[in-house]
């Protein structure tokens, strides 16, 4: 899929709709480990960006937004619209990650 045709937004400019093949999902739940949780809790004793948590963080969302791909892509799509990110502590230091977003067919004007 071209990463070019997901968006955020409603609609894909220059593109037509021609079919909504319904909400498709990439779902991933991650944890830091030990070490890493020391880690973390060492860099925040000096405050500013905490890299293990960022590092985390951008894992996460990257494999649930590969994840998602895969989904449009099973269903037949070419694009993603309405595309959004959630987050939710699932339980102490275990985090899931969602992104979701309308599969579609769209075609260029």
């Amino acid at each position: 899929m071209d990463t070019s045709l997901i968006t955020t937004s409603t609609s894909l400019e220059g593109y037509k709709v021609t079919r909504h093949l319904g909400v498709v999902r990439g779902i991933t739940v991650r944890s830091r480990s030990a070490l890493g949780n020391i880690a973390g809790g060492f860099q925040s004793l000096f405050g500013g960006r905490l890299s293990i948590y960022v590092e985390l963080c951008e894992n996460a969302r990257e494999e649930a937004y590969q994840l998602l791909i895969q989904h449009a892509q099973a269903l037949g799509a070419n694009g993603i619209i309405n595309m959004r990110y959630d987050a939710n502590e699932v339980m102490q230091g275990i985090t899931e990650v969602l992104a979701y977003g309308t599969a579609v067919v769209v075609e260029k004007i």
